[in-house]
């Protein structure tokens, strides 16, 4: 709770703002579980085909 309330400006801009991160947050996340996924299996070339093929 004591973060919070240091940081009281940026949870109040989180909380009006319209604006998110959401959606570049959603494709990390899918982007390391790929990375993840095949761990040991391939190169980039192989990440890449895996990436756009998931889209």
């Amino acid at each position: 709770m004591n973060g919070v309330v240091k940081d009281r400006a940026a949870v109040s801009a989180a909380i009006t703002s319209p604006w998110s991160n959401g959606q570049t947050e959603g494709q990390i996340t899918k982007l390391k579980l790929a990375k993840r996924q095949m761990y040991g299996r391939g190169k980039i070339d192989l990440l890449k085909a895996r990436v756009i093929g998931a889209g």
